[in-house]
C-alpha cells in the first residue's frame, strides 16, 4: 500500500485515484484548493469517494510518497516549480502532453519542441525522480488497456531505475501486463513519446472521441 498524490482533479487525475484507490493504495486528489477537489472529483469517483482524501496541490505533493502529475501539460512546468521542496525526495510521475490548443481546443503545437516537459520537470526538480508514462492514450485506456482489440503500451521515460521499476508496479496495479510496458530509457526519451500526441487530432477528429492509444506493435 502507497501513499500516491494526484495532481489535477479532472478525468484523468479522477479515473486514475479510482482505479488506484480500488487497488488498495491511500490516494489523495490534489486540486488548486480543498474545495475545487472535493467539487470536482465527487460525481467521478461514485462509491468510492470516502477512500479518497482531497487537499490542495501543496498539501498533496508534501503528504504523498508518489505524485502524480495530470495538470494541464501547458502549465504543469510552473506550477510544479512551485512544489520544489514539497517534492524532494519523491517519485513524480508525469503522465502530461504539454500543447498548445488547436482553435477547436485539440492538441496543437508542441509548447517544447526539441525537448520534452518531462524533462523539463526534471531539470527543474533536481532532487525529484521523474518517471514520464500515459501520455500515449486517451485517459480511460490508462486504467483499463484490456478494452482495446489490439494490446496497448505503456511507455516508460526516466533517469532512476528504482523508481521506474516502482512506477511498473503501479502500472501493474491498474491493468497493465509486464509485456506492454516498454522503457525506453533515459528521460530524455520522452521527448519521442510527448510528439506522439501530433496525431492525436487527426484521429480525434476523423474517429471521434473513441478509447485508443499510440503503441508498439511487434
Amino acid at each position: 500500500m502507497t501513499s500516491i498524490g494526484i495532481l489535477g482533479a479532472g478525468r484523468v487525475g479522477t479515473n486514475l485515484a479510482r482505479k488506484l484507490s480500488a487497488a488498495g493504495h491511500h490516494v489523495t486528489l490534489g486540486g488548486r484548493g480543498s474545495e475545487d477537489a472535493t467539487s470536482h472529483t465527487t460525481a467521478h469517483t461514485d462509491g468510492l469517494a470516502p477512500r479518497i482524501a482531497f487537499a490542495d496541490q501543496r498539501t498533496t505533493a508534501l503528504t504523498s510518497e508518489i505524485v502524480i502529475n495530470a495538470t494541464p501539460g501547458d502549465s504543469s512546468l510552473d506550477r510544479l516549480a512551485d512544489l520544489r521542496t514539497e517534492l524532494a525526495g519523491k517519485i513524480l510521475v508525469d503522465v502530461s502532453n504539454a500543447t498548445r490548443s488547436d482553435g477547436d481546443g485539440l492538441p496543437g503545437d508542441l509548447c517544447y519542441p526539441g525537448s520534452s516537459l518531462a524533462e523539463k520537470l526534471q531539470a527543474a526538480l533536481p532532487d525529484t525522480r521523474v518517471v514520464k508514462t500515459l501520455n500515449t492514450m486517451l485517459f480511460m485506456v490508462m486504467t483499463a488497456p484490456e478494452i482495446l482489440a489490439t494490446p496497448p503500451t505503456a511507455y516508460l521515460s526516466g533517469n532512476d531505475q528504482h523508481a521506474k521499476a516502482t512506477v511498473t508496479g503501479l502500472l501493474a496495479d491498474l491493468g497493465w501486463q509486464p509485456e506492454r510496458i516498454e522503457d525506453l530509457g533515459g528521460i530524455t526519451t520522452a521527448r519521442a513519446t510527448e510528439a506522439m500526441i501530433l496525431v492525436v487530432p487527426h484521429i480525434l477528429r476523423r474517429h471521434g472521441f473513441k478509447p485508443f492509444a499510440v503503441s508498439l506493435a511487434r
